[in-house]
């Protein structure tokens, strides 16, 4: 029996886990955020943080897509292109908000990894972090994350 079963849960009414993201969420469409929901918050959590990254991108580190936090926990749940609400991040095209998928043609399936992370304080971060130091920001913090992967190819 596993007692350490977590309850944090993310998932998008656009895409179930592992299926493709829908064209209207990438570079190729409309390049808006897909809608997001989550449920399941432990206990203690003051703040959320989300990420969007392509670890199959061919550059060392991957490419973000998207960087969002100082997320109440009161949220439970991104609307389309609903991000502008909260603190934004830099991603890989080094601007502040979302980017979607747009692997290079050929290159193969890419999976997109949407994590939330659940924080036991409310940080102050101010806008334009970058992943590194978001994750950085957070690292003593997260109580709990959970991933939602989608993916995408040309």
């Amino acid at each position: 029996m596993d007692l350490n079963i977590k309850d944090l849960r993310i998932v998008s009414p656009a895409f179930s886990p592992l299926d493709r993201i829908p064209k209207q969420y990438t570079g190729e469409g409309e390049n808006i955020s897909p809608p997001l929901e989550w449920s399941g918050l432990p206990a203690g959590t003051q703040q959320l943080a989300l990420i969007c990254h392509d670890p199959d991108a061919p550059i060392p580190r991957g490419f973000t897509h998207w960087l969002l936090y100082g997320i109440p926990p009161a949220v439970t749940q991104l609307a389309l292109s609903g991000g502008s609400k909260f603190t934004e991040g830099i991603n890989s095209s080094e601007k502040q908000g979302y980017t979607g998928p747009m692997p290079p043609e050929g290159h193969g399936r890419h999976h997109y990894y949407f994590w939330l992370y659940a924080l036991d304080t409310e940080l102050d971060l101010k806008p334009s972090l970058t992943r590194e130091q978001l994750l950085e920001a957070i690292a003593n913090h997260v109580i709990e994350q959970a991933r939602l992967v989608g993916v995408y190819e040309r």
